[in-house]
């Protein structure tokens, strides 16, 4: 098969069925030089089918890439359905160590790492669709510390990508994009990076704050939507916000402003009324002189949810762009939540921090996005299906 071979024509018509058998027999086995490696180099592989999508509850791979679209004029229910089958046949392939349907780099396919592939439907795409009766979220109202810019802000469908592998994270990036030409534009890119740490250790940013200590312990309470329309059951809600960091200003504060900014030690994460990371803040104590041991104002008071089903899951990524000519560097964060409900989780603690945050004196929210994820699916399934197909 010719790889200039259009993607959109291929799976136009009654072509999906015949293409598809076709390159099952080409492309399901592992090349020979993937057969070759031996066991000590056997890839990692995501599953990539289940109840829920990959890339939420997965433990965090290394290197993160989100793009979000915007879906070209024309582009109705019908298109927007083509495109789904075709990113989901490239990200079952890919997640697998197979190379894509049209893929002028086969090899590149071969390391997996742990590659997974997300995606989510913005408010736009259900207005393009003719499903706005089916569209289960609405735009985020305007925080007091936003300072929202256009080109981080926004979409109509969202693709994340996640990997240990970086050279497979843009191998597989470069493809879905390619898969969504014809149908989308880009609107922003955004890339991330973690550590490479075990699962259950909490990451740092690049403030040297722990980040995300405390996660829901119920998924299915919490994360998973089991009430909502029927094609969202299995699904999510993702809120998406780029945190731009003043790590000049940060770093000119001394340890004790950090920590009562915080509400934690910083080096070990401790709240300021235990001795370890995960020991539970006393909210009601006292220092010696009679004032709130944990300040009023801390980000660990305000960004606390009691009750565990209104907890987040959070999975966020550093960014570290462009060094200005004076030596300063573009860094922060590029914060990802899942919860079931934006309303009853997501909104009320932002209402509280934006307000009073101790945080938002070095901490500047720049852009914002949120998107349904769709359920997983099968073998013989794709994303979306049940609200597109």
């Amino acid at each position: 098969m010719s790889p200039n071979l259009t993607r959109r024509a291929l799976f136009a018509g009654g072509a999906v069925a015949a293409v598809a058998a076709t390159a099952s027999c080409r492309s399901d086995t592992p090349s020979a030089s993937s057969t070759a490696s031996s066991s000590a180099q056997t890839p990692a592989v995501e599953p990539f089918h289940g109840v829920h999508q990959a890339g939420i509850a997965t433990h965090p791979q290394v290197h993160a890439a989100f793009v979000a679209f915007d879906l070209k004029p024309g582009t109705d229910r019908a298109a927007i359905s083509r495109l789904m089958r075709l990113l989901t046949d490239d990200a079952r392939r890919l997640t697998g160590g197979r190379q894509g349907l049209a893929d002028a780099q086969p090899e590149l396919a071969d390391l997996p790492g742990r590659l997974t592939v997300t995606f989510g439907f913005g408010p736009g795409l259900f207005t393009k669709a003719g499903l706005e009766h089916q569209r289960p979220l609405t735009d985020l109202p305007t925080f007091e510390i936003d300072r929202l810019e256009k080109r981080w802000s926004g979409g109509d469908l969202l693709i994340q990508v996640c990997c240990d592998d970086a050279v497979t994270l843009a191998h597989t990036l470069r493809l879905v994009i390619k898969d969504a030409r014809d149908f989308a534009t880009v609107r922003w890119t955004q890339r991330g990076f973690r550590r490479n740490q075990p699962e259950g250790q909490t990451q740092r940013n690049l403030m040297g704050q722990l980040d995300g200590t405390v996660q829901p312990t119920d998924l299915d309470k919490a994360v998973w939507i089991a009430d909502g329309p029927d094609w969202l059951r299995g699904g999510t809600l993702m809120v998406l916000r780029r945190i731009r960091m003043d790590l000049e200003k940060w770093d000119a504060a001394d340890d004790g402003a950090k920590a009562f900014a915080m509400g934690r030690d910083i080096k070990t994460g401790a709240p300021l009324t235990g001795t370890a990371e995960h020991d539970e803040p006393d909210l009601k104590a006292n220092d010696k002189l009679g004032f709130p041991a944990i300040s009023e104002v801390a980000h660990i008071r305000l960004a606390r949810a009691a009750d565990p089903s209104l907890r987040m899951l959070r999975r966020g990524y550093n960014y570290d762009d462009a060094v200005s000519g004076a030596g300063v560097t573009d860094s922060g964060l590029v914060f990802v939540s899942y919860q079931a409900d934006l309303a009853r989780q997501f909104v009320p603690i932002q209402k509280r921090m934006a307000a009073s945050d101790m945080l938002n004196e070095w901490t500047t929210p720049i852009g914002s996005a949120v998107f349904a994820l769709p359920p997983g699916c099968g073998p013989e399934g794709w994303i979306g299906a049940e609200l597109l197909g």
